[in-house]
């Protein structure tokens, strides 16, 4: 299972285990339900675990072993000390090698010559770095010629509550890091009681804190919308229905040969080699005397795009009404004078012009008539619209009800 790359091309998943904490028959019940649903990696820290340096090394050869068979990866967190105790260095990983590690995350770095060797390493053992460290060396270490697509970055998570990064840091940090080509990595929580993790964790282990009593969907779909490729669970054992969110929330787009969108492009003249925008999942609570017509274009219709120059009042999704143009979406009654932000809109019969265009309020905008109210999107999920790049896609998924 050994490489030098992880080749992520899309968003992933991950989950945490603990094996000092449970025994190994119950993790390996929690990886094979945890593949089921797609999650390619599995995190643990062995610098972490006290005991015996052959006891420790036995416990995660045990552990990558459960692992491999259930066709996933495992991301080891070490440090300097651990190192030494194993006697590895960046020269020799080999013991590494003998227990089937697939990638080791170094939570300090060394320094640019050895953490260079490293990267380079004869075993073909995946390295990653802490992203939360500080960046100015990873920098040094790609002028130097170390390709950043075989460099995961990943972040610390954070066990004491209050004390996780700021959301703003770690966009900041991302933005810089996928600038260069690094994938990244973070953490989210399982609200799956009880929970258990490293130094005793009672509080989840997320990266950002505003994201700590989140659902861990709206935190998968967050952090892949802040630039994440790799979205893993720090603590554990999420439940069945968290891991089927996450499952969800960032599932590939899918099949978009046929897309009515691209061929429309193609005939208008547009290169044959169409490229769709990169989706996010968002949610929204829908009223209940919608159309058949705006069910179809909310929740069907792809890609929902803003082309970069809407304004403040509103984010636009103007290709449907160029493919619903001749449909009927007759006007209903809003109560109330104004539309407020989250609210989500379409543009109705009586503006034939633009009939079909759906649109997201982002500052209040008066109800004139040419707007039908078709359902609304909570606070903690207009974050994805702050964070996501402005000529990106969304997709709509049904907010089942409202939550307090």
């Amino acid at each position: 299972m050994n490489g030098a790359c992880l080749c992520i091309d899309m968003t992933e998943t991950g989950i945490s285990v603990y094996p000092d904490q449970r025994p190994l028959e119950e993790i390996k019940a929690y990886i094979k339900l945890a593949g089921r649903y797609g999650v390619k990696y599995v995190f643990s820290s062995m610098f972490s675990v006290e005991g015996e340096t052959q006891d420790v090394l036995d416990l995660f050869h045990a552990l990558d072993d459960c692992t491999h068979e259930a066709g996933m990866k495992t991301i080891l967190d070490v440090n300097h000390a651990f190192l030494k105790k194993v006697n590895a260095s960046p020269e020799d990983l080999s013991v590494f090698s003998s227990i089937g590690a697939d990638c080791l995350r170094m939570d300090i770095p060394y320094g640019n010559e050895q953490d260079k060797v490293l990267c380079q390493n004869p075993q073909g053992i995946q390295i990653s770095f802490n992203a939360s460290f500080g960046l100015d060396h990873i920098e040094n270490l790609v002028r130097s010629g170390v390709d950043p697509k075989d460099i995961l970055m990943c972040h610390n998570f954070y066990p004491q509550r209050y004390t996780g990064m700021k959301w703003k840091t770690f966009l900041e940090t991302n933005r810089r890091l996928k600038k260069d080509g690094f994938p990244v990595c973070a953490f989210a929580s399982s609200h799956n009681e009880p929970t258990h993790g490293v130094w005793d964790a009672k509080d989840g282990l997320c990266t950002v804190e505003m994201m700590r009593q989140e659902a861990l969907d709206l935190q998968a779909r967050l952090l892949e919308a802040g630039g994440c490729d790799v979205v893993t669970i720090g603590n554990a054992y999420a439940s069945e229905e968290e891991l089927a969110a996450l499952q969800q929330a960032v599932a590939p787009v899918g099949d978009q040969s046929n897309n009515p969108v691209a061929a429309m492009m193609k005939k208008l003249g547009n290169s044959d080699d169409i490229v769709l925008p990169r989706a996010h999942r968002i949610r929204v609570l829908t009223d209940d005397d919608l159309c058949d017509v705006e069910k179809e274009i909310l929740f069907d219709f792809f890609p929902h795009m803003d082309v970069g120059d809407s304004s403040e009042w509103i984010w636009r999704s103007r290709m449907p009404r160029f493919l619903y143009a001749k449909k009927n979406i007759p006007a209903r009654i809003h109560k109330g004078e104004m539309f407020m932000p989250g609210d989500v809109v379409m543009v109705n019969n009586s503006y034939a012009h633009y009939q079909g265009e759906l649109q997201i309020v982002l500052m209040p905008i008066v109800n004139d008539g040419t707007r039908n109210h078709i359902g609304h999107i909570r606070e903690e999920e207009m974050k994805i619209l702050q964070v996501m790049d402005e000529r990106d896609a969304l997709i709509f998924i049904q907010e089942k009800e409202e939550r307090q």
